[in-house]
């Protein structure tokens, strides 16, 4: 019988997780770090990562690769996956962090940019998408892997935008909503259609996590919503379920989107 923290470790494994510089994908890439995983990082501007490499480095000994991606570019993710692979000659985990927020315009969808709904959706769900069908074939070449895609709970219950008029801070876009709608329901359909080749495939829908940069009334309003009283901790409340999802302990769960938001969508 395998013993639990066995289950949870990654020693000899690589995972990607795009835009894991920072917040959330930071402290993704910590916990598949500390488990024993290689970690290779991606970002637009590869400076943003040396910092977090170094840490990474430093901290739990693992190595570190640095790889340039805009995920909007299909030629630049197939790059991007085919020197993850070289790298160590294998690719376990993909992490599909990296994504969208925004943008300039105002997020009340009458007064938001063409532009900006289309530039959004491309970067959380096409890019999402071009990842997980360049990754994929390495993957199915092992006959295992694991991807995990975010979603948010902005994909599973429309939000009551009086909190952010209340709290003066700009509303999140319908847009949004719709690519991590999106992500959630190709995460399903993936899962099934990967299943064959031994690759798991699951989302995590987080709620909202304190930056730090959120208006004090946002913070206690979103906090007054929520059943656990608070926002999502970051350096804390997301790590369990992205190690749950990319190792062994998750072996079989495949097409499940692990909500991590305090309760606050299954409460009014």
């Amino acid at each position: 019988m395998k013993k639990v923290f066995d289950l949870l470790s990654l020693k000899g494994s690589t995972a990607i997780v795009t835009g894991g510089h920072a917040w959330l994908g930071f402290d993704i890439a910590s916990a598949l770090a500390e488990a024993g995983a290689d970690i290779i990082l991606t970002s637009r501007n590869p400076e943003n990562c040396r910092q977090a490499a170094k840490e990474l480095k430093e901290t739990y000994g693992s190595d570190v690769l640095v790889l340039p991606l805009d995920q909007k570019s299909a030629e630049q993710v197939q790059q991007m996956a085919s020197k993850a692979y070289a790298w160590k000659n294998r690719i376990d985990i993909l992490v599909n962090n990296a994504g969208g927020g925004s943008g300039k315009s105002e997020g009340d969808l009458l007064k938001r940019s063409y532009e900006d709904i289309a530039e959004l959706i491309s970067v959380n769900l096409t890019g999402m998408l071009f990842c997980c069908k360049a990754v994929a074939p390495y993957m199915i070449r092992q006959n295992y892997g694991k991807i995990i895609n975010m979603g948010s709970i902005a994909g599973i219950v429309g939000r009551d935008r009086r909190l952010y008029h209340r709290s003066d801070k700009m509303e999140q876009p319908a847009d949004y909503a719709a690519s991590k709608g999106g992500v959630i329901g190709v995460t399903r359909d993936l899962a099934a259609s990967l299943a064959p080749y031994g690759i798991c495939v699951n989302s995590i829908s987080p709620g909202g996590f304190d930056k730090g940069d959120l208006p004090d009334a946002f913070v206690n309003g979103y906090a007054d919503l929520t059943p656990l009283k608070r926002m999502g901790r970051l350096g804390e409340d997301i790590k369990g379920a992205a190690l749950l999802l990319a190792s062994p302990a998750g072996n079989y769960i495949t097409g499940h989107n692990l909500v991590v938001d305090g309760g606050f969508s299954i409460s009014k």
